[in-house]
């Protein structure tokens, strides 16, 4: 039998556990591992990043959009640190990826060149597993644990392995009572239940309620159907947290829209009139949009418990799968007759229609970003994926862009940080490359590394079924691009440089469209996505169209909708600040 060495043990959990493919940076401390998968002739694949931190977020994507573990791999030092943009944002948005960190520390540790404590580095991100590998015999076992704990916690963990210890040769399996025996890879997960009794008192509350609204975040993925009935049954009114934007089918007359400073007047007034709340597998940060404290009484479905009750207290929390718990639930709602509540929701949502409409027309020079996003809705290719970056494009794709049922969309949720759009893109095509990805982002993600992982989707996009991957460019020129509404400053020191992201994506061999005037938008939007190949659709947008957050609920709002009318309101005016790392 040939030897084989701790790198190859490595690729065979790899592909035990189904890793289609791992991100990476390659560099000396992780080299052995990187020659075993070129070894392997692309099973796994071995993907290299532009950089580190794109890297993390294509695993981060890979785990987002595929469902699955993703994998990320990068040497000690600067490298090290690099990944925790990514792993972050895998933590906050609950999603199982593995960090497998090389070290290549020859002499004592203490001051050696590049030399960080990756234990301590990593000890908050992967806070739920960060191991070292010490012996060959061992590391088999220690990947697949790594691994279980990142598929039942929903959380990056991370495992080092020193350089030496890659290429140790590994002897054959010792005795049980060694522990090296290794796991069982990709077993599910418990099916998970609320109690029977939890499930008639959250059926009571329900039914008792007058005006209920429901509030879906990512958890109700796969359970677009029972939200629907549920619904239906209760007359309610639906809102949905950025995350969970994708689950429902949008054109839903009693769908309001996200929730949130980012989204709609509809979704606010929905949740300052209700007086029952349905959450469904949803951890929104945006509690200013939510009822008042004792306005409403609350059910929460959430696969994890520790979730329930964060945002708002919880009458009856329900700890399960949100789909199979919906069902356990739809067997003890009673349908209600009166469906008043539900005709006021939808009126609601009609205003905020015509509202929209209206922005998207109104004037700007030499393009309205709302006007790019609509005209994109009408093109939607209706399968595939979307990955959405943190800026004004946020807003605009909250509000404006309609998705068809069972596409995809994804964003740095929780994190809310800038660049993750591309990285997610390219993980996204690589996860179906026969299905079309957009990636939407603004002139500030383009040129913190959208610019440098065109690089990667040139070298990738030949072996790909279905070359479409358009990248939407919102170029405003905007140095601090959050702030929408405001008069370009004067100083140069406060514009973004003009760069050619067209011009960039054609010297790159892809293909390139920029528009400058609003009728040709669409014609721009046609060309993009009947393109041959990969293509940056660049439209020069006007910076100073106002984000217009909604005004939150305020405590004024409740018992609003009780005889079926908007009455009247009276509001404070409030200054509500949120910085970008709030856009969740």
């Amino acid at each position: 039998m040939a030897e084989r060495s701790v790198a190859d043990v490595v690729v065979e959990r790899l592909l035990a556990w189904r890793v289609p493919r791992v991100f990476g940076y390659p560099g000396e401390a992780i080299a052995p591992l990187v020659d075993a998968l070129d070894r392997t002739g692309g099973e796994p694949a071995f993907i290299p990043a532009r950089h580190e931190e794109t890297a993390s977020f294509m695993a981060t994507g890979h785990a987002k959009f595929s469902g699955g573990i993703g994998v990320c791999l990068a040497t000690q030092g600067p490298s090290a640190v690099q990944l925790l943009n990514g792993l972050y944002d895998a933590k906050l948005d609950s999603k199982p990826v593995v960090a497998i960190v090389g070290e290549d520390i020859s002499g004592p540790l203490g001051g050696a060149h590049q030399e960080i404590g990756l234990s301590r580095l990593f000890g908050d991100v992967c806070n739920q597993f960060v191991r070292y590998g010490r012996s060959p015999e061992h590391v088999g076992a220690l990947l697949d644990q790594a691994f279980r704990t990142a598929a039942a916690t929903r959380s990056p963990t991370c495992v080092v392995l020193p350089r030496h210890l890659q290429e140790a040769v590994v002897r054959e399996p010792q005795s049980y009572a060694a522990g090296v025996i290794t796991a069982t890879p990709g077993e599910p997960l418990a099916r998970v239940l609320p109690h029977e009794a939890d499930l008639d008192a959250a059926a009571q509350l329900l039914t008792g309620g007058q005006r209920v609204a429901i509030l879906v975040g990512q958890g109700g993925r796969d359970a677009a159907p029972e939200i629907v009935e549920v619904a239906d049954r209760l007359g309610a009114g639906v809102a949905t947290s950025l995350l969970g934007k994708p689950v429902l089918d949008e054109r839903l007359p009693f769908h309001t829209g996200v929730l949130g400073e980012v989204g709609t007047p509809a979704a606010a007034e929905l949740m300052g009139g209700c007086d029952t709340l349905l959450m469904v597998g949803t951890n929104d940060p945006w509690t200013d949009y939510f009822p008042m404290p004792e306005q409403a009484r609350t059910v929460q479905i959430d696969i994890d418990g520790r979730r329930i009750g964060t945002r708002y207290p919880a009458d009856v929390p329900l700890v399960g799968d949100a789909a199979e718990t919906l069902r356990a639930l739809l067997a003890r709602l009673r349908s209600r007759p009166e469906q008043r509540w539900r005709a006021t929701v939808e009126s609601s949502v009609d205003r905020w229609r015509a509202v929209a409409a209206d922005r998207v027309a109104a004037a700007a020079g030499p393009i309205n970003p709302q006007l790019v996003l609509q005209e994109l809705s009408a093109r939607m290719p209706g399968t595939g994926a979307v990955s959405v970056d943190v800026g004004s494009v946020l807003y605009w794709y909250a509000r404006h862009l309609v998705l068809p049922p069972g596409v995809n969309a994804q964003l740095c949720g929780t994190l809310g940080s800038v660049g993750c759009a591309l990285p997610y893109a390219v993980a996204a095509k690589l996860a179906a490359t026969d299905q079309p990805v957009l990636a939407l982002l603004g002139d500030s993600a383009m040129q913190l590394n959208g610019l440098a992982e065109l690089i990667t989707v040139s070298h990738l996009w030949q072996r790909w079924r279905d070359p479409r991957l358009v990248v939407l460019v919102l170029n405003n020129r905007d140095q601090n691009g959050m702030d929408g509404g405001r008069e370009p400053s004067s100083d140069p020191t406060h514009r973004r440089p003009d760069v050619p992201y067209a011009g960039w994506a054609r010297l790159l061999g892809l293909h390139g469209v920029r528009v400058d005037r609003p009728e040709l938008v669409g014609a721009a939007w046609d060309e993009a996505l009947a393109a041959d190949r990969p293509c940056v659709l660049e439209a020069v947008v006007d910076p100073t169209v106002p984000l217009a957050p909604p005004e939150p609920a305020f405590a004024d709002l409740r018992g609003l909708y009780a005889d079926g009318a908007p009455a009247r309101r009276v509001r404070e005016q409030v200054e509500v600040t949120v910085s970008s790392e709030d856009l969740v």
